[in-house]
């Protein structure tokens, strides 16, 4: 069903800072979107933060109305779209504690049993009660960097997707990874066995991007990642790595320095893996990218056909986001120039270009997820709101769906407005629930 969901931001946490949320961004503040996802019940869960650097003022500030900050919010939404509870947590490492580990790529799975897990880069996995009330248990992989001591973690995944049947598709990360000196994705590997608060499976390796991640010892082995039988680590990974398996086919491309996207499942024993070439500050357009189709023994079975490098690149405004339908066996993917969905072989069935005019307000709409009954989850990037669009059976309608959910849109955006008076198009709330977590 066609449903608007607003970012709300919790009101005691703007008036606790007094923010002004009529102030332009320019001013060093900002409401920025994570990533959304959906529950079997028919629940959705968004994750965003808000963040304030007041320039000028000195980091030891503790008056909040002047202080610098850095928020996570997690927001629940029942079916209707009603806010059942948010949960908040620092991600500045000042303040009040946080049991959530915090990093980079943050991303959001509703796990088999209902538990909400949230991910970050590298291998750092939390789990959240449903009713986003407590955190039931943090998987921190303690992140090694230069010049620090390495401290002992207990590693997981930087990001999870669950299948039908209730498998766990995972990346992982490693140290060396094109020979930075810092720990990056680099793998991707399926779980079969339950994720709780008091054990994690092992995740099997079937796909790398690197294959030769440098200057590995001892203490860089994944011990809860394994390949052939053995931890992951040193020479032990996939090979031929994906990188490896399209290094010829374009000998002006260059694979180096390129980057491994979230995998989405299509079936319970076949994934989207998506990889990009480097990514230059003076534009990428053009550079090459793959959406590999990998089964779970870790064999590209081919990959989704028919984007072109510049006409439809990705690397226009960073836009490397897939999601997936895996019961009906569908892909998609929505950057500047168009929606694109695919069926289970990987033959585009649909692009709707966003140089049509019924289409252009795609532009504005960054992809989510896929709920479990196949909806597509839309974030709105300067209005901060959640659409639905219901996905049809077949996807020849895809065009008249999405046409018809942008038409509503505007409606819908209106009677929101009314209801809860934005500033700004920042949204609050004062009735739900807030949790500290």
């Amino acid at each position: 069903m066609l449903r608007t969901y607003p970012l709300a931001l919790p009101g005691t946490l703007v008036d606790h800072h007094r923010m002004d949320l009529g102030a332009p961004y320019s001013l060093g503040w900002g409401v920025r979107a994570h990533d959304v996802t959906g529950a079997r019940n028919g629940e959705v869960y968004a994750l965003y933060a808000l963040y304030r650097h007041t320039y000028g003022v000195d980091d030891d500030e503790t008056d909040p109305v002047k202080a610098s900050f850095g928020y996570r919010v997690i927001t629940r939404y029942a079916p209707d779209g009603e806010i059942m509870a948010s949960a908040v947590f620092r991600s500045d490492g000042s303040g009040e504690p946080s049991a959530v580990v915090d990093g980079g790529d943050m991303s959001l799975c509703v796990l088999p049993d209902g538990v909400l897990a949230v991910s970050t880069g590298p291998d750092n996995t939390t789990l959240v009660a449903p009713d986003l009330s407590r955190v039931l248990a943090a998987y921190d992989a303690k992140d090694r960097r230069p010049y620090r001591e390495l401290l002992p973690g207990d590693a997981f995944a930087s990001s999870l997707a669950v299948t039908p049947s209730g498998r766990l598709l995972c990346t992982v990360a490693e140290y060396g990874v094109w020979r930075y000196g810092n720990v990056l994705t680099n793998l991707v590997g399926v779980a079969d066995g339950p994720l709780t608060a008091t054990s994690k499976p092992t995740i099997r390796a079937i796909a790398s991007l690197d294959p030769e991640p440098a200057h590995q010892g001892d203490v860089d082995v994944r011990e809860h990642a394994v390949y052939g039988g053995a931890p992951i680590g040193r020479a032990n990974r996939p090979r031929p790595a994906l990188t490896e398996l399209v290094a010829d086919e374009d000998p002006l491309s260059n694979w180096e320095r390129s980057h491994l996207g979230r995998p989405v499942p299509l079936a319970d024993d076949l994934f989207v893996v998506p990889f990009y070439a480097e990514t230059f500050r003076g534009g990428s357009r053009s550079q090459p990218f793959v959406f590999a189709l990998v089964d779970d023994r870790g064999r590209m079975t081919g990959r989704l056909q028919g984007m072109h490098p510049w006409r439809d690149s990705p690397f226009t405004g960073h836009c490397f986001a897939l999601a997936a339908d895996a019961h009906r066996g569908h892909a998609f993917h929505l950057n500047r120039y168009g929606l694109y969905a695919w069926n289970r072989a990987g033959v585009l069935r649909a692009r709707l270009d966003t140089g049509d005019k019924a289409f252009k307000p795609l532009t504005h709409f960054t992809l989510g997820a896929c709920a479990p009954d196949g909806d597509l989850l839309l974030v709105h990037t300067k209005q901060h709101l959640i659409l639905r669009i219901p996905a049809p059976e077949d996807l020849t309608g895809l065009a008249t769906a999405v046409r018809e959910a942008l038409r509503a849109y505007a409606g819908r955006r209106t009677a929101l407005k009314k209801r809860w008076t934005p500033v700004n198009w920042h949204w609050t709330h004062t009735s739900a629930p807030v949790h500290r977590i």
